[in-house]
């Protein structure tokens, strides 16, 4: 706080504390501040808000169950709608290293809701933080719960309809180059010949199942810890508040939201949460292996292998003129990078459950909602930069004849061995498998035309749905 500032006098359980005078938080989030003043990181907005709707939601329960007087109730709604919307964002100060359990952020937000539902009831009534905006909860079941139901919200609705954009381009794109065959790879060496649509179509499958594996975890992360209050044990809350609250956020967020039935695991284990960020990480993963064979498939143009064109969308160099590189592609494996390592601060995280409560949850919800937004921001921009503006080169087709790989449709007339002979002598003489065979196997044109033949030697998948 600056020398300038006016302050004010607020008091908790351990004292006095002076407070920023335009601060609608008080004397624990202030002492929260001067603990922690470790990054410039805090909880995401995403987060707040849902906290804020789970106060709204709770202060409904409670006045509904007849535990809480109805004009506070209401003002406490009230104040908490101005959270999910956004307008007391800048008033949540605690940094994301604090206690581990989010208490800080907990005692934050009630603070700032009770200030302003204070204001909003006529002759401006006393609210209280603990025993008005916080009853019946504990940061041990807010926390968690809030960490479970952002994540789930990132995965639904953003994460997967980026991942089912991107499918639907590239099965666009499997249909348009299924006519191409080109010459396949696999130890990055010459293979046998692949359709340049099969390519993509496997690319689409991998999004598709991406898609199949990340959604069981949205009904997982659902499941949450509120109820358990301080250790799992519901103390000092009504046995149907949580059902209650969950049936309300289950409306607003369009998620199957339930109190779980496994209250001791669910505060002192990550293990929905490090679930789900396995599969968030496999998800990145899927998308390295795409945008690395793209970069590899449109390398050149010269001395690569040149079979794409990319769209180009910026001078690649600042010292050679006309190079252009694929740097829609690149930015994706750096966010893969960075979600690799948020899932390795994830599975430390999940490793502090120590008795009653995991005493790493800032930690663990930051870097897995992060992930899951980054990851799905680079995947909308890939698909929209980069994949729909893919174009195939004459240098796939090109290279069909000269593989040598193409001995393989040879083995059921001559063998393996005869057909390995020709391919090596073909390599060391600079001829292709068809000239070779011509000279040493015996074999006729026409036999040599149906056995070499490309389109029959992808004709195994070649009626799949993507032709």
């Amino acid at each position: 706080m600056t020398a300038d500032q006016t302050t004010r006098t607020e008091r908790d359980t351990m004292g006095e504390m002076q407070v920023p005078q335009s601060a609608y938080w008080g004397a624990s989030t202030q002492r929260a501040v001067l603990n922690f003043p470790i990054s410039d990181l805090r909880y995401p907005a995403d987060f707040m808000h849902i906290l804020g709707r789970l106060k709204r939601a709770a202060a409904q329960a409670n006045a509904g169950l007849g535990l809480l007087d109805a004009a506070v109730a209401d003002a406490i709604a009230a104040a908490a709608a101005e959270v999910v919307d956004g307008a007391w964002d800048d008033h949540f100060v605690v940094d994301l290293f604090q206690t581990g359990s989010g208490t800080s952020t907990n005692t934050n937000v009630n603070e700032v809701i009770a200030r302003r539902a204070g204001e909003l009831i006529e002759g401006n009534a006393k609210v209280h933080p603990n025993d008005h905006v916080n009853m019946a909860q504990s940061s041990n079941d807010v926390i968690p719960t809030v960490t479970h139901l952002t994540a789930a919200i990132a995965i639904q609705d953003a994460l997967i309809p980026a991942l089912d954009g991107a499918a639907k381009t590239l099965r666009a794109k499997s249909k348009e180059f299924w006519p191409i065959i080109k010459t396949g790879r696999t130890h990055l060496q010459d293979a046998t010949p692949i359709r340049l649509g099969q390519e993509f179509a496997g690319y689409a499958d991998q999004l598709e199942l991406t898609i199949e594996r990340l959604t069981p975890h949205v009904a997982a992360l659902s499941e949450v810890a509120l109820g358990g209050t301080a250790v799992g044990t519901g103390v000092n809350a009504h046995e149907r508040f949580a059902g209650a609250v969950c049936e309300i956020l289950a409306g607003e967020l369009g998620l199957p939201v339930r109190e779980t039935a496994r209250h001791f695991q669910a505060q002192n284990t990550q293990d929905t949460v490090l679930a789900a960020s396995g599969a968030v990480r496999a998800a990145a993963i899927s998308l390295q292996k795409i945008a690395n064979d793209l970069r590899w498939l449109a390398s050149g143009p010269r001395a690569g292998l040149g079979e794409l064109l990319l769209p180009e969308v910026q001078p690649g160099s600042s010292i050679m003129p006309g190079k252009v590189n694929p740097v829609i592609p690149e930015s994706v494996v750096q966010v893969v990078c960075h979600v690799i390592g948020n899932d390795a601060a994830i599975a430390a995280a999940a490793q502090g459950g120590y008795l009653e409560l995991n005493t790493y949850w800032p930690v663990a919800g930051y870097n897995l909602h992060q992930a899951i937004v980054l990851l799905a921001s680079a995947i909308k921009n890939f698909d929209a930069q980069c994949l729909g503006g893919i174009t195939a080169t004459a240098a796939g087709p090109e290279s069909v004849e000269r593989g040598l790989m193409m001995a393989t449709g040879l083995t059921p007339a001559i063998g393996y061995d005869a057909a390995t002979a020709i391919a090596k002598e073909a390599a060391a003489r600079g001829l292709t498998i068809r000239e070779m065979a011509k000279l040493k196997a015996g074999l006729t044109d026409e036999q040599l035309d149906t056995l070499l033949d490309p389109e029959r030697m992808t004709a195994p998948f070649s009626s799949s749905r993507d032709s």
